[in-house]
């Protein structure tokens, strides 16, 4: 299939604010119950709110804070899980993305809400400092 140049698309900051990211949870990933690592789903909640926040902003971001974190279930080797992170707010220079940790049976389709966090993120411009950022508009607006 050719492309034209009619395909290309190009996204603007402040318009995209959730994306979405899918893993399987392997054995080097668990404890000796057969869970998920708490530092694991960490990591995995802080590269999905990385792309969420870069996604928006369209700039450089890094991790400023992880706040409040709370694990509901376990996450068991061999289940799915899908990561589903919203930019929920912005300041001048700082994004702040909620991150959802779905886990899934493959085999079942059974789904449940394994862990939920949120964490802020900070636009970074050429030099390293702190730069504006997109304010958030009303969803409805």
């Amino acid at each position: 299939m050719q492309r034209s140049d009619d395909d290309n698309e190009r996204i603007e900051a402040g318009r995209v604010r959730e994306a979405r990211l899918v893993e399987m949870v392997f054995p080097e990933q668990t404890n000796h119950y057969g869970t998920l690592f708490g530092g694991q789903a960490l990591a995995l909640m802080d590269k999905a709110a990385f792309v969420a926040a870069s996604r928006y902003a369209r700039r450089t971001v890094v991790t400023a804070s992880s706040e409040r974190v709370d694990f509901h279930v376990p996450i068991r080797q061999g289940q799915l899980v899908e990561l589903v992170a919203r930019v929920v707010g912005t300041g001048r220079t700082l994004i702040t993305v909620e991150v959802e940790v779905f886990a899934e049976d493959l085999l079942t389709g059974d789904r449940q809400l394994g862990t939920r966090g949120r964490f802020v993120l900070v636009a970074l411009d050429a030099h390293g400092h702190p730069t504006t950022v997109p304010p958030l508009a009303d969803p409805q607006g």
